[in-house]
């Protein structure tokens, strides 16, 4: 044995302090290796969670933001075409009732006395007047025969611009070169000199298109002539017994539609509106993707070499789209379209897909940098942690090893338990959350809380999708609940009155939306009186639907009172009239039959004409006299007419929805098509004919969407 400062060295002391140093190294080397080893297995546990959490959260951000931005757009952008196609709905139904209103004066012409009418009055500028304007053939505009019959018109015709959202002016062109203008411009028709500006309206296209169709046409987008502002013009012949007396036109301005698509533009998409040629006619400035020219020169999208945005805008026109990704020049947009079909445009929302994907990129980008920190702090934790514990074996080995496995299993435990969690997420859907696990008190617990929090916002994010979608589901419902509530209105027993065998009938209403605006109605007054009614109410959904059920419960009311045809509309035209603020009303064909004798008393207030059919012969119009809607005007007359119905005589009864149902290139079926259909076979029941004239109008619409309620009712008198 060697002493060396005091101390025995060698021998059993030298193997004892050899094995320690050999075990102190032995453990040394093992706790180094086994914390390396745990580092990197920790580090790749992270980074496989991180990826498979990554993953996950791209997953559901991304789809959840494309269900919303599906939801948002497409009802966004129908929304938007149903307001538009309603205010162009609303001018036409104006022109019409002007049409019928300026026919009706003329063909009574010789029952007014003539009445002052004047130019233009610069003084009265901004407020709507009466104002005749005429062409440079008018010698003297006081010669016209025209214009002393159409002052009568004005008070309506003022009162109809006062009281309409969307009607700034109205107008009647005659062919001997004189007009009847209103609006509140008056000072610009007058040039800097003070001169009366010549108003050529038989030169005009919105003159010359209606009187060539012969019917309502509506012009693209034009300009004012006065105010230069951009406009539709809605326009139709006047006629009286053959003779062509003038058009009446109302100028629809697009300031409000212009000024909303320009202020679509965002910070991800917009909204344009393509009209029936393919052409962009608004879009925001500086869109990047449409540019807006003259429509002579401006590009049909459908003829574009980009066949996706080609097919797109075609599909566009006649109906409704989903959200479609369409690829333009390299990048790719969300876009969904919305016919307008009153002028067979379309809507279009566009939305580029890369700044959607925007929000779902931040949120990855910022999981990443929280991870990529947490790890960073891990490491530095564990190298100090790994200088510790080799102090500590060196000192105690025994309690270093169990203080290094405690603290290695703490670490280990939570990212294992964590990274289940995570991976049946993954697989099941369900939402990781906090456990007691995870209060490490460390880097582990902020990871923990990090995704715990991205959890608690993602569950945000579906419970609200969730609440658009009940929400969804109950307007859904309430509507089929109106549809169900409607359809009960109505009588729909066939045969209605089976111990009745002195004639036949059969109805039926097919709603062009969940719920409409037409109705029929039959009911016996006494046992020898028979009512029969088809009505079609302005407008379309549930506002129509309510003024629907009031117009037949009063209308039912007055037919049970005795009443004759044109009293029952009188009293209900004075029902409707009073308090009517919506200004709506409906027109109506009502006839009471004396069951005993087949005599019919009938009125017609603004329906279609009835179809007639005696026995053995052919179904035929029967151009009864009209008279204006019911609601429209309190002092209207309404006029009675006979007709005696023999064994086997047929009347047909309907809605403008049969001759107005257009197919997808804007052709209507008509009273032609409708007459064939009806005389295929005019020996057939009721129920028979309505089933063949429905067949033959789907036929001939085919896909089309249709745009009006469908009524009808076919009645055959077989006496006693």
């Amino acid at each position: 044995m060697k002493k060396i400062l005091g101390l025995s060295i060698g021998g059993l002391k030298q193997k004892l302090l050899s094995l320690v140093i050999v075990i102190f190294l032995i453990m040394l080397v093992f706790v180094t290796i086994l914390s390396v080893y745990k580092t990197r297995y920790l580090s790749s546990v992270v980074s496989s969670t991180n990826e498979v959490q990554q993953a996950a959260l791209g997953e559901v951000s991304t789809g959840t933001l494309y269900d919303v931005l599906e939801s948002s757009v497409t009802k966004n952008n129908t929304l938007q075409a149903y307001i538009a196609d309603d205010m162009f709905e609303e001018i036409v139904t104006d022109v019409n009732t002007l049409q019928a209103l300026a026919e009706g004066y003329f063909s009574h012409k010789g029952a007014y006395d003539p009445i002052p009418y004047y130019p233009p009055d610069p003084a009265m500028d901004g407020t709507i007047t009466a104002q005749v304007l005429w062409d440079e053939t008018v010698v003297d505009y006081g010669d016209s025969d025209y214009l002393e019959i159409a002052a009568h018109m004005s008070d309506i015709m003022i009162a109809m611009c006062e009281s309409s959202g969307y009607m700034d002016n109205c107008y009647i062109g005659f062919e001997d070169g004189t007009s009847l203008c209103i609006d509140a411009m008056s000072a610009n028709k007058y040039d800097e000199d003070g001169n009366l500006i010549y108003f050529p309206a038989r030169v005009r296209p919105w003159y010359e298109e209606a009187v060539a169709e012969d019917g309502l046409v509506i012009s693209g987008v034009i300009y004012d002539t006065f105010s230069g502002r951009s406009c539709v013009t809605c326009s139709a012949p006047i006629e009286v017994d053959g003779e062509l007396i003038g058009v009446v036109g109302i100028d629809l301005f697009l300031d409000e539609l212009e000024a909303y698509v320009d202020q679509s533009a965002g910070n991800v998409g917009f909204i344009c509106i393509v009209n029936s040629d393919g052409q962009v006619i608004f879009a925001p400035e500086d869109n990047g993707l449409f540019e807006v020219e003259d429509q002579y020169v401006a590009y049909d999208l459908r003829e574009s070499n980009n066949s996706d945005l080609a097919e797109f805008v075609t599909q566009a026109l006649v109906m409704s789209t989903d959200l479609q990704l369409v690829n333009i020049n390299g990048k790719e947009y969300y876009m969904a379209g919305s016919p307008i079909p009153t002028v067979g445009w379309t809507a279009i929302s566009v939305v580029e897909k890369e700044l959607t994907e925007t929000p779902t990129n931040l949120m990855l980008e910022e999981y990443d940098r929280i991870n990529t920190e947490a790890r960073e702090n891990y490491k530095e934790a564990q190298a100090k942690l790994m200088i510790l514990s080799s102090i500590l074996v060196g000192l105690i080995m025994i309690a270093g090893v169990i203080v290094t496995l405690i603290l290695a299993d703490r670490i280990v435990k939570p990212i294992e338990s964590m990274t289940q969690d995570i991976i049946e997420g993954s697989n099941s859907g369900k939402l990781f959350e906090m456990k007691p696990i995870y209060n490490t008190n460390d880097e582990i617990e902020i990871l923990a809380e990090s995704f715990d929090d991205l959890s608690k916002k993602t569950k945000q994010y579906i419970t609200e999708i969730t609440q658009i979608t009940k929400e969804s589901e109950r307007i859904s419902t309430e509507l089929t609940l109106a549809t169900q509530i409607q359809a009960s209105m109505l009588p729909h027993d066939f045969p209605p009155f089976p111990n009745r065998s002195e004639f036949d009938l059969y109805a039926v209403m097919d709603p062009a939306r969940e719920v409409g605006g037409d109705f029929y109605d039959y009911y016996l007054i006494d046992d020898d009186h028979l009512a029969l009614l088809v009505a079609d109410v302005s407008g379309k959904g549930i506002p129509a639907a309510l003024f629907m059920m009031i117009s037949k419960t009063i209308l039912q009311s007055c037919a049970m009172l005795g009443k004759s045809p044109a009293e029952v509309l009188d009293k209900t035209n004075q029902a409707l009239c009073t308090n009517n603020l919506v200004e709506m009303f409906v027109t109506v064909w009502i006839g009471i039959l004396e069951i005993s004798t087949g005599k019919l008393l009938a009125a017609n207030a603004g329906h279609e004409y009835p179809v007639l059919r005696r026995a053995g012969g052919k179904f035929e119009v029967f151009k009864d006299k009209h008279s204006l809607a019911v609601g429209a005007m309190d002092t209207t007359v309404y006029h009675e007419y006979e007709l005696d119905l023999k064994k086997g005589d047929k009347l047909f009864i309907y809605t403008d929805g049969v001759p107005e149902a257009t197919d997808a290139d804007d052709n209507m079926f008509g009273s032609e098509r409708m007459l064939n259909a009806l005389n295929a076979d005019p020996d057939a029941d009721p129920e028979t004919l309505l089933k063949s004239v429905k067949q033959a109008v789907s036929d001939f619409v085919k896909d089309a969407e249709q745009f009006d309620d469908l009524t009808m009712l076919g009645f055959e008198y077989h006496g006693k």
